[in-house]
């Protein structure tokens, strides 16, 4: 397929078509949802903190402009365009307006900082995919456990911070949100308060920001009933560095994309524990996976039908599936024997954006509910338009393309880069048939 690139206008369309299984090694980038938290966590820090590892894409880039437009200083050293400093700041005189976090889901993140900077945060209510209401209730309650006071209006919602307090703050989650988890942890150190936290979000990305605050002096201990955080017994003033880890979703995506081409390649920058539950769906499906300290091989060459059914279950419990992999593992099961399903509770409205994007391509998908799924393969899929409604989406219809007859062209490429920076070339160094496209 030949690319067709016109330099002044930016590329509308991914298009892709089936090729030869996908082969070789390639690397992913940082990861956009371990990213966000730890820059905040930076920021609440209020001491210079070094984040390598950072990925481009477009979230990203909106989080160190909010942080910039909040008077932080942020600095990217000479010859390291994936790292960036954050510099303290004596902050403006007022709570600045922050309009452009409506780009993004991830600015909550930025109330604790904002509260220790200015006494008061103002935000819009966060965009990001639309897939489904996601509520900020556990995160004003959590707010006010530290004893600040939530007002909400259409617009957006302002925190005023309590006056300051001592002693440990209690807060009991009745689920694992991990947006409400980051909320709580930053918000101790903001206040340097010993947090009790019960049902904590465990993800990669909560125990990134822990691995990030002991550096610095703060003891955490993980359990899953209860996580404990408690203040360094004097203030750390020297600089520190934290390293994004890699992209786990990215690395499953390329790991659909790999297997449902029949392909066999290594995919490096991710750590393999991060991939245990994914590597467990692809084994379901008959699929040899292996996974290191900091690699994951697929050799779907080898590949021999199970017979199984796959469960794909979204699920926030520790060592549960990441909703994020369930999109791309959709269209591979779709290529492979068996009845499948797929639930994901966690982003409701996700499969009302996956499902009927597959249907174009002539999938043939059970809606048992908005939320559940299930389908019968292997089924042939037909190329044609279809349209990233959400970042997952778009990587999920980019691996469906691969497979699928004729040429498919992936639409709404401004979601799928707030995810990925560069996902189309990823797939291409390791062969895939895809070019951007400018009509």
């Amino acid at each position: 397929m030949t690319t067709i690139r016109n330099p002044a206008v930016a590329a509308e369309v991914i298009a892709v078509q089936p090729g030869p299984p996908l082969t070789g090694t390639v690397s992913v980038d940082g990861s956009k949802n371990a990213a966000l938290p730890m820059l905040a966590s930076a920021a609440a820090l209020r001491r210079p903190v070094r984040l390598r590892n950072l990925p481009a894409s477009t979230d990203v880039q909106v989080m160190l402009a909010l942080l910039q437009h909040a008077g932080w200083h942020v600095a990217q050293p000479v010859g390291e365009p994936q790292s960036a400093v954050l510099l303290p700041t004596d902050g403006q005189r007022t709570s600045p307006d922050l309009g452009e976090a409506v780009r993004i889901r991830a600015s909550y993140y930025l109330v604790p900082a904002l509260l220790a900077l200015y006494g008061l945060a103002r935000l819009p209510w966060p965009g990001g995919c639309p897939i489904g209401v996601r509520g900020m209730e556990l995160h004003f309650k959590v707010y006010e456990a530290f004893g600040d006071r939530p007002t909400l209006d259409d617009t957006g919602y302002r925190v005023e911070a309590a006056t300051p307090r001592t002693g440990t703050v209690s807060v009991m989650l009745p689920f694992r949100s991990r947006g409400a988890s980051v909320a709580a942890i930053l918000r101790a150190v903001t206040t340097d308060r010993p947090l009790r936290l019960g049902q904590p979000n465990l993800s990669p990305e909560v125990l990134s920001v822990l691995e990030g605050l002991r550096s610095t002096g703060w003891e955490t201990r993980v359990s899953e009933p209860i996580l404990t955080l408690t203040p360094p017994a004097s203030v750390w003033e020297t600089a520190v560095v934290w390293d994004v880890p890699g992209d786990k979703i990215e690395a499953g995506t390329l790991a659909c994309a790999i297997a449902a081409t029949g392909g066999t390649a290594r995919i490096e920058g991710v750590r393999g524990a991060d991939m245990a539950p994914l590597v467990t769906a692809l084994r379901t499906l008959g699929i040899p996976t292996s996974a290191g300290a900091n690699t994951l091989h697929i050799d779907a060459a080898d590949a021999r039908s199970s017979g199984r059914s796959l469960r794909a279950i979204a699920s926030l419990s520790p060592g549960g599936l990441d909703a994020d992999f369930e999109p791309p593992l959709m269209p591979l099961a779709l290529g492979l024997p068996g009845t499948h399903l797929f639930a994901d509770a966690i982003n409701p409205g996700r499969h009302g954006n996956l499902l009927p994007q597959l249907g174009r391509l002539g999938a043939e998908i059970e809606e048992i509910s908005p939320t559940q799924c299930r389908l019968t393969g292997p089924q042939q899929l037909t190329g044609t338009g279809v349209e990233a409604t959400d970042i997952r989406t778009g990587s999920a219809l980019v691996v469906a393309g691969l497979t699928a007859r004729g040429v498919t062209t992936v639409g709404g490429l401004d979601q799928l880069r707030r995810g990925h920076t560069d996902l189309p070339g990823k797939l291409r160094a390791l062969g895939a048939d895809i070019c951007e496209v400018t009509p």
